[in-house]
C-alpha cells in the first residue's frame, strides 16, 4: 500500500501570472494498492462525477508518466479523499496530475527529484505555478518554457490569507479564452515592474510593499473579471476591513485576500456579513 497527499494550491498569486504560487493545507488524500484492473474510489461527494478508470486523471498520469520513462504502469486500485473543491482556482487538476507522477513514481521506482517532478506536471499544464507548490509547499515562484525549468521555493510564515469560494465553477479553458493575444507595451511594463516589486515584499513580508503593487496587474484580473461575480465587491470590502489586498486564485472563481495576522477575524466576518459565499481563513502548507 502506498500513501500521501498533495496540497491545494493558488496560482496567478498577486501579480505572477503563470509563475507565483502558494501551497494550502486543504488536501487530496491518495490510498492506492495493486489490483486486478485500473479502479479509483472515490469518497468524497463532489468526486463522484469524476472517471473510476484509468481515464481518471490519477490514473492517466501514471500510466503516461511511465511510459514517458519507458515502463509499464501496475494496475492499481486508488482510494481518493479530496477536500479541494473542483474547477474553483485551488489545483484539483494540478493535484491530480502531481498524485499521477508520485504513483508512477513509486510502482515504477523512477527515483524523481522534485525537479523532475515539477518539470514533468509544468509539461502537462504549460506552466509551473500550481505544480510546483503541489510538490515543494509553501511559496513558489517559477519559470517554464520549452522544456525549460527554473524555480525558486521556500516554507512561508508571513500574513494570514481568507478563500472566498463561490458555488459555481469556471474552467481553465473559460479562463484563458478572455485573455487578449497581446499587451499594450505600457501596461506590459507596469506589470513587470510591479511584480518585481512585489516579490521583493512577499519574500520580506512587506505588506506595505504588497499593498502598493498588488493592485498592479494588467495581465488577466481585469479581464476575468467578469467571470466572478462577486470578485470586485469581495475586494471592496476587504479593503475597507483591512485587508492587504486581494486577488483571484488561479483562474477563479474562488479569490484569495491577504491580511495581517491579528486582522483576519475582522475581514472574515465582514466578507460573511456581506457576500454569499463560502468563506474561511486557509493556511499555508509547508513542508
Amino acid at each position: 500500500m502506498f500513501e500521501f497527499k498533495v496540497p491545494a494550491t493558488s496560482a496567478n498569486l498577486g501579480l505572477g501570472f503563470d509563475s507565483i504560487g502558494m501551497a494550502f493545507s486543504k488536501f487530496l488524500y491518495i490510498k492506492s494498492v495493486e489490483s486486478e484492473s485500473f479502479k479509483v474510489i472515490h469518497e468524497s461527494k463532489e468526486n463522484f462525477i469524476l472517471p473510476m478508470d484509468e481515464s481518471n486523471l490519477i490514473i492517466k498520469t501514471a500510466i503516461d508518466v511511465a511510459k514517458k520513462f519507458n515502463k509499464v504502469m501496475p494496475k492499481i486500485q486508488v482510494t481518493t479523499i479530496n477536500e479541494i473543491p473542483l474547477s474553483r482556482g485551488l489545483g484539483s487538476s494540478s493535484s491530480a496530475i502531481i498524485a499521477g507522477i508520485e504513483l508512477a513514481n513509486f510502482y515504477c521506482d523512477l527515483k524523481l527529484k522534485d525537479y523532475d517532478k515539477i518539470l514533468i506536471g509544468s509539461e502537462i499544464e504549460g506552466h509551473p505555478d500550481n505544480i510546483g507548490p503541489c510538490v515543494t509547499g509553501g511559496l513558489f515562484i517559477g519559470s517554464y518554457d520549452d522544456g525549460v525549468l527554473t524555480y525558486y521555493h521556500s516554507p512561508y510564515h508571513h500574513f494570514s490569507y481568507i478563500v472566498s469560494i463561490p458555488n459555481y465553477k469556471i474552467q481553465t479553458v473559460e479562463a484563458r479564452s478572455v485573455l487578449p493575444d497581446s499587451y499594450k507595451k505600457q501596461d506590459a511594463v507596469l506589470h513587470n515592474a510591479s511584480a518585481n516589486v512585489f516579490v521583493a515584499g512577499l519574500l520580506n513580508g512587506d505588506q506595505n510593499i504588497i499593498r502598493k503593487t498588488i493592485i498592479n496587474d494588467r495581465f488577466h484580473e481585469s479581464y476575468r473579471s467578469d467571470l466572478i461575480k462577486e470578485f470586485k465587491e469581495i475586494k471592496e470590502i476587504a479593503k475597507k476591513s483591512g485587508a492587504i489586498g486581494t486577488v483571484m486564485s488561479g483562474a477563479g472563481p474562488t479569490v484569495l485576500t491577504i491580511t495581517e495576522n491579528g486582522h483576519v477575524s475582522a475581514v472574515l466576518n465582514a466578507l460573511k456579513n456581506n457576500i454569499e459565499c463560502d468563506h474561511e481563513e486557509i493556511f499555508v502548507y509547508n513542508k
